[in-house]
């Protein structure tokens, strides 16, 4: 098993490659943020569904991807923004708008994980993670 720094990159990719492979489900290893990020995606209707499964290390978080009407996936696009090795951080008044408001930037305050809509609610700016659209 390879060692993976950037876990939130590699849920991304996980779900992306899932997406252009039209598979209905991806499993992703879990973690507390996945978990969390998993659960915004869910609220916000860019997933139908996740689920934790497995037993210790071995515990993987599977995600039931959300297609439309017309058969086409709900998520279009998912880029990461802040990386090991370039952090973005922006402040309540800067935190950014994905597509005019079409899509959801995923931000790390110190309230937890929420989208730029949730933050600028709470007033507070964090660690811009994803956008997703």
């Amino acid at each position: 098993m390879a060692v993976v720094t950037d876990i939130i990159a590699d849920m991304l990719t996980r779900i992306r490659n899932a997406i252009n492979a039209k598979h209905s489900t991806v499993e992703v290893p879990t973690s507390k943020v996945k978990l969390a990020i998993a659960q915004i995606l869910k609220d916000e209707g860019y997933i139908a569904d996740f689920a934790e499964k497995g037993e210790g290390v071995n515990k993987v978080i599977v995600i039931t991807l959300k297609v439309d009407n017309k058969g086409k996936y709900v998520i279009t696009g998912l880029k990461r923004i802040s990386k090991p090795g370039l952090r973005i951080y922006a402040s309540v008044d800067k935190l950014p708008k994905v597509i005019n408001g079409l899509g959801i930037a995923i931000i790390s305050t110190s309230k937890g994980i929420m989208t730029d809509k949730q933050a600028r609610a709470n007033s507070v700016g964090g660690e811009v993670l994803a956008y997703v659209w």
